[in-house]
């Protein structure tokens, strides 16, 4: 059985009040569209087709060559959207899902299922229907005395009766591709809205005899659209649910899943330890025994095992099994830190590489530097990288020792096994096992304070 969808996504989201399409806005991480077009590649729908609107540019760079467009260039309605989809799909004789790409809770397998049902029941188009407390704004599934399908019919256009129901339409929808657009070329724009529905396809298959079937899901959360920025957090805060139970499941403690936030895209091992108000975003991979946490932001990372990141944000960077970051430290993109590297409290390191066991216990800022193994870091210690047009690198090899409250300006090398004084200023490269000192003698002033003030000794003591 070949399935081909048509994820309808050229409509202009005015609701949102956003100058970004409705459906790049994003859930956990992903843009809406995303998930589901990753959920109808796990249902195994092989081919997609997008339906973007005229400036519907920015959904095809996200998107890319792996699936279809097809340009709606007026906004006529969503039967009027399916029907540009005619051509590309003239060659196409098995089913073919319409879903909506503002529907980013659909698991895969309710999609896989619906297919499924419609081809078992050999079904000319069947909608997915789900039962909710509050059916406004949705259309509604009017069935005959049977039970079986009659008509959809929108929200404006029903009578009192029919808007009490509260069965609706999910909007997503299986088709037989003759039929289907055997009808669309029999829609007519007479409604409410003037539009060309694409839930009139289904009265109109169901007069020319053809089957009409009903697909009821359980679960409404997964049908649920998003309009606006209020269904946007509902819509997260389901995702979101579902991310940390299946996290949980599969070992991964946190010890307030409530104050947990974990992207889509995130993978997770056993025995790792998150605390509250902890955000692990994008594409980290977190391994075995890492404890992340409290107030840590982790983003786009790999993270090792037994790994310790508290109270810190690390972004775009690679941390070896081992590692301790934060208190109040920022790990920024194009990092490495190696084996066993402690970055303590109030650090800054920025396109930096660490060698295995090298520290940089607290206050220093480390940028476009490169430290061997064994290094140790004094405090307050800083890497002048940029001089006001261009950016050098820093080279801090092996078993250095860097005293506290130095500036290392690049472009400077620090030898093997050497020291560098505190309070230098270090503007030359220093040996291999040489000691660099870069500051004046200390001399004392007697009296110095008497004397700026215009007081003598006695007058004071007078």
């Amino acid at each position: 059985m070949s399935v081909a969808a048509v994820v309808l996504a050229a409509g202009k989201g005015t609701r949102m009040k956003s100058a970004l399409p409705k459906v790049l806005h994003q859930v956990c991480g992903l843009p809406m569209i995303s998930h589901v077009v990753n959920s109808l590649r796990e249902a195994g729908i092989g081919r997609i087709i997008v339906v973007v609107g005229p400036e519907g540019q920015e959904i095809q760079d996200l998107l890319g060559s792996e699936v279809e467009y097809v340009v709606q260039r007026e906004q006529l309605g969503t039967g009027h959207a399916v029907l540009q989809t005619e051509g590309a799909l003239k060659n196409h004789n098995g089913p073919l899902l319409v879903i909506h790409g503002d529907t980013p809770l659909y698991r895969s397998t309710t999609l896989r299922g619906l297919v499924s049902f419609h081809d078992s029941s050999k079904a000319s188009g069947t909608v997915l229907s789900v039962f909710v407390d509050d059916p406004t704004g949705y259309g509604r599934i009017i069935r005959d005395s049977e039970g079986a399908f009659a008509k959809i019919v929108e929200e404006k256009d029903a009578t009192p009766e029919e808007a009490a129901v509260k069965e609706i339409n999910s909007g997503t929808y299986v088709f037989q591709s003759e039929p289907l657009f055997a009808a669309l070329h029999q829609l007519s724009p007479e409604n409410a809205q003037g539009e060309y529905y694409l839930t009139d396809v289904l009265g109109i298959i169901r007069g020319q005899a053809g089957r009409v079937e009903i697909f009821t899901h359980d679960d409404h959360e997964e049908a649920l659209g998003i309009n606006n920025r209020v269904q946007l957090a509902a819509a997260e805060r389901i995702l979101r649910n579902r991310i940390r139970e299946k996290w949980m499941l599969a070992g991964v403690t946190m010890i307030d899943p409530d104050t947990t936030y974990i992207d889509a895209q995130a993978e997770l091992e056993s025995d790792v330890v998150i605390f509250p108000f902890t955000f692990i975003e994008g594409h980290t991979r977190v391994a075995s025994g890492s404890v992340i946490g409290p107030f840590a932001q982790v983003r786009d990372c790999v993270i090792g095992e037994n790994v310790t990141i508290s109270q810190a944000t690390v972004l775009g960077s690679t941390l070896e099994p081992g590692c301790t970051v934060g208190p109040y430290s920022h790990i920024r993109p194009g990092c490495h830190l190696a084996e066993k590297v402690k970055v303590g409290g109030f650090c800054e390191i920025k396109n930096t590489t660490v060698g295995p066991g090298s520290k940089v216990p607290h206050l220093s800022y480390l940028g476009d530097t490169s430290v061997g193994s064994g290094v140790n870091i004094g405090a307050g210690t800083i890497t002048c990288n940029y001089d006001g047009k261009n950016k050098y690198r820093t080279v801090i090899e092996d078993g250095a020792f860097i005293g506290s409250n130095c500036n290392l300006v690049a472009p400077v090398e620090i030898g093997t096994g050497a020291y560098v004084a505190a309070g230098s200023t270090i503007t030359n490269d220093v040996p291999p096992g040489a000691l660099g000192v870069a500051r004046n003698r200390q001399r004392n002033i007697p009296d110095w304070v008497q004397r700026r003030s215009g007081k003598s000794s006695c007058q004071e003591e007078g």
